[in-house]
């Protein structure tokens, strides 16, 4: 282990705001979990295992359930996806797998996999990491960027196969977007912190604290391994770009969740009203977080109509439910400040995206949380001789290998496709890890 150790809750302070946050999908008694598990029709041409991007066996495990043979279920689950446990508890069910149930159509509850799944690999926790058997070393050294979703999924197969796997991660606790943007209402950091421990104890060995490109130059990397694994994520919130917004007040969605997760920081004050610019999954989140955390007035501002958000509809609904509220087809124009901060802000009518003159209004807040997106890692990933970007600033790789232009180096998970789910990430770091073993044991037994 590197040093900024993630045992012992990585170091997180006990009384972090996430904490104020109870799971929203509590966990299963054996009981509810069996009488889930029955209800099961176990389909042959299943089609919630199509709807996982990992493919994980859904009816074999669920029958594993219901049969009593939990350390079966888990490994089902586990060995397609070794992050099955952060995977079940924060992936969109109700648009993946439990969507896909053959119930829906027939206007019945469908099966509910994600709290299943989380059962089965839960009662098995404390022996999660002995249900594989690591092959012998096989020489190879492969080094991982990030420890994220895609590169702990990358590390945990090279290193089942016998490969040298080393994460290096610049924050003092890995995990990725696990660890520091999921809404705590899903999963808590230090939940997210025991499914790295799993990862390690496979064989990977995670550096945190240390940063490529300052700690470790590009190049070392490309000399002192075999293979290189680019697992980033994205970067830095973006910014609307309007006046007064640079200051106390203004915040990015991930680095407010990230701080109300990892820290112990109040949130900007105990602020009394709050505006959340955007109309993605974490605008959805914060918009949560913020009622979950009693701010009185909580309202989502969105430049656009409620039908053109890309934030998933269960999840703004939930938002609404907990008091949240929204202004559709509204541009920012001006951030207003005065000698103790954050106003409110100025806002004009849109149409078509654009603001429409004499339509302005003052929304009053006295916090503001962008979530308009992230920057990419552009200049940074194209230090290594021959990986590319594309138009929108993503890794150029093959979708399904994780190859880049580069034969040493290939991608996944958010810096390649843009932003997508944990469960993405972690399918893309499997298939990148299993074309670098095809790649670098080529002709080997």
């Amino acid at each position: 282990m590197g040093r900024g150790s993630t045992r012992s809750n990585g170091g997180l302070p006990a009384d972090r705001p996430e904490l104020l946050m109870a799971d929203y999908k509590p966990l299963y008694t054996p009981a509810e979990a069996v009488l889930e598990a029955e209800r099961c029709l176990y389909c042959s041409d299943a089609p919630c295992i199509q709807a996982c991007p990992t493919g994980i066996d859904i009816p074999v495990f669920i029958k594993r359930i219901a049969q009593g043979n939990l350390r079966g279920a888990a490994h089902a689950i586990l060995d397609a996806n070794i992050l099955g446990y952060s995977c079940a508890r924060v992936c969109p069910v109700e648009v993946l797998c439990v969507g896909a149930c053959v119930y829906n159509p027939w206007k019945r509850p469908p099966i509910q996999i994600g709290k299943l799944q989380r059962y089965a690999v839960e009662a098995v926790w404390d022996r999660a990491g002995t249900l594989f058997e690591r092959h012998p070393p096989n020489g190879k050294r492969v080094a991982l960027v990030g420890a994220g979703p895609a590169s702990l999924a990358a590390g945990a197969r090279l290193a089942l196969a016998g490969c040298e796997a080393v994460l290096f991660e610049k924050r003092p606790v890995a995990g990725g977007l696990n660890t520091t943007g999921v809404a705590p209402y899903k999963m808590h950091a230090h939940d997210a912190l025991r499914e790295v421990e799993l990862v390690e104890s496979l064989g990977v060995e995670i550096r945190t604290g240390v940063e490529v490109g300052k700690d470790i130059p590009h190049e070392a990397l490309l000399a002192g391994y075999d293979a290189v694994f680019l697992g980033v994520g994205l970067g830095a919130d973006g910014m609307l770009g309007v006046p007064g917004e640079n200051g106390p007040g203004v915040v990015g969605a991930t680095a407010w969740i990230e701080r109300m997760k990892n820290t112990p920081a109040a949130l900007d004050g105990a602020p009394r009203s709050a505006l959340v610019v955007g109309g993605g999954n974490t605008a959805m989140d914060v918009l949560q977080e913020l009622r979950e955390l009693e701010v009185g007035s909580v309202t989502l501002v969105y430049r656009r109509g409620s039908e053109a958000m890309s934030g998933y509809p269960h999840e703004f609904d939930r938002a609404r439910r907990l008091g949240a509220r929204a202004l559709f087809d509204r541009v920012p124009l001006e951030v207003l400040r005065d000698a103790d901060g954050v106003t409110g802000l100025r806002v004009a009518e849109a149409k078509g995206g654009k603001a429409v003159p004499g339509t302005e209004e003052i929304l009053p807040a006295d916090l503001i949380v962008l979530a308009v997106g992230q920057a990419k890692f552009k200049d940074w990933v194209t230090r290594f001789p021959g990986v590319e970007v594309d138009a929108r600033g993503r890794v150029a790789a093959d979708p399904e290998t994780g190859r880049t232009a580069n034969p040493k180096v290939y991608a996944g998970g958010d810096c390649r496709n843009g932003g997508m789910e944990v469960v993405n990430a972690v399918a893309e770091g499997k298939r990148a890890a299993e074309a670098m073993l095809a790649d670098l044991l080529e002709g080997e037994p």
